[in-house]
């Protein structure tokens, strides 16, 4: 059995809804079909998903909101008529829209997860009725009656372990399964959604909740490169990765996954394919727990923008028993988690996401750190960003850094921080904000070399 999940560019409109028909015809394997909310069909469209954050606003504040749900209507109602699919499917959304306006929520936040996740369910609905119409015979499940249960954490809703084994009872179905991505319920029937590109958390969670063979990803992207195509022009593509391999890249930028989304399919052992919607014959790029080792000792590079350094110094800090537990206790009493603490015997900095606070949130954590800890010297620079380069086969191999810093050094980058990390998969680098595009480049061709003729 495998589970394929569908982004929104793959559900756009009628003609991509098509090519998703099509993909499911093709294999018999493909029982259980996970789909986002209808993406942009242009540069200039709305994704769906951002229409219904919107009208969740405006239905907040006692705007007027007509507008909104007439486009976000709409948008369903084109593909109802381009598909010439049973215009009840359109009173069915409809009534879902009315019932979601007039709820009223325990507070906001679920509000605002209500109204996100309808952009999924509403889809799943309106491909059901499709996938019926076309002589496929499918069901729409509803997380709730599936059994998907997550934490109360609007916006950041996590699985709960007993979800994998309620799952389980979808292997039973006779007929195609279209499940909506995003969102779970609390054991208590809240509705909440998962972090932003949850849909792809979704189909992670159901293929090894129904212990799939193979997880498919399908976006609109034939694989995923070594590098950001709007940095390097035509970048290698990516054959196969590890799981680790992934998991490191997705958390320094690459905009394929969200860097949790596959980890309920890496904790099964479950392949996960990334492939294109428009063009399904392509390979695309296996995701495994291990592969074949290759001359290519890495196998991408990453960024990732936004991250701010505060620096800490103070003279025989090494011989001060318990420093680092206070200092991350401050940290922590301001609710603020950190990515990287490189450290040397008289100082460390900490490296963090710089949209954790407010101005006077960090004047004050600095006056914090300055005065409980004795400190000589603090201070904070901003506008950071992180540069990673990853592959296994850095583990067996030498010269790597000294490789990735000659190439931005004879570019005029400066570094900020090296950083590698135990597992010797990933290395990273911090630099100004403004040399991002450049120190990619630069490393894409240091470890990537044109052929020469």
């Amino acid at each position: 059995m495998k589970v394929i999940k569908f982004g929104g560019s793959s559900l756009a409109n009628g003609a991509q809804l098509k090519k998703v028909l099509q993909i499911v015809k093709d294999d018999a394997d493909r029982r259980i079909v996970v789909v986002s909310a209808p993406g942009k069909r242009n540069d200039s469209d709305e994704k769906v998903t951002d229409l219904l954050i919107k009208l969740a606003d405006e239905v907040k504040n006692k705007e007027d909101h007509q507008k909104t749900l007439k486009t976000v209507l709409k948008r369903y109602q084109d593909i109802v008529e381009e598909l010439e699919i049973d215009p009840s499917v359109m009173d069915i959304i409809s009534k879902n829209y009315e019932k979601l306006i007039q709820t009223k929520f325990y507070n906001e936040l679920y509000a605002l997860d209500a109204f996100k996740a309808s952009g999924e369910d509403n889809s799943a609905i309106l491909v059901a009725a499709f996938f019926n119409k076309e002589g496929i015979p499918a069901k729409y499940v509803n997380p709730k009656d599936a059994g998907l249960l997550v934490t109360d954490n609007p916006g950041n809703a996590r699985v709960l372990p007993e979800s994998f084994k309620n799952l389980y009872a979808l292997r039973d179905s006779k007929e195609i399964i279209v499940f909506p991505g995003f969102f779970g319920y609390t054991k208590d029937g809240q509705l909440l959604t998962f972090s932003r590109g949850g849909s792809d958390i979704s189909g992670a969670i159901v293929a090894n909740g129904v212990k799939a063979s193979l997880y498919e990803n399908f976006t609109d992207v034939d694989a995923i490169y070594v590098a950001n195509p709007k940095m390097v022009k035509h970048p290698k593509k990516i054959k196969q990765l590890t799981y680790r391999e992934m998991r490191e890249l997705s958390y320094s930028g690459f905009s394929v996954f969200h860097d949790e989304a596959l980890q309920p399919a890496f904790s099964a052992g479950i392949p996960v394919v990334v492939k294109n919607t428009n063009n399904p014959s392509a390979p695309g790029t296996s995701i495994t727990r291990t592969k074949p080792e290759n001359k290519q000792i890495v196998s991408g590079i990453a960024s990732s923008t936004g991250f701010m350094s505060i620096y800490i110094g103070k003279y025989l800090m090494n011989r001060e028993v318990g420093f680092g537990r206070r200092v991350l206790q401050i940290f922590e009493d301001f609710n603020l988690n950190f990515e990287h603490m490189p450290s040397g015997i008289d100082d460390l900095s900490i490296i963090l996401r710089a949209n954790q606070m407010t101005m006077q949130q960090e004047q004050e954590l600095l006056y914090r750190l300055k005065n409980e800890l004795e400190a000589d010297d603090v201070n904070v620079k901003g506008g950071i960003c992180l540069l990673m380069i990853v592959g296994e086969g850095m583990v067996n191999s030498v010269g790597t850094v000294a490789k990735a810093c000659t190439a931005l050094a004879e570019a005029d980058i400066n570094l900020e921080m090296i950083n590698q990390g135990s597992s010797e998969v990933s290395i990273m680098f911090g630099i100004n904000e403004k040399d991002e595009a450049r120190a990619v480049k630069v490393l894409y061709d240091a470890f990537f070399p044109a052929k020469k003729d």
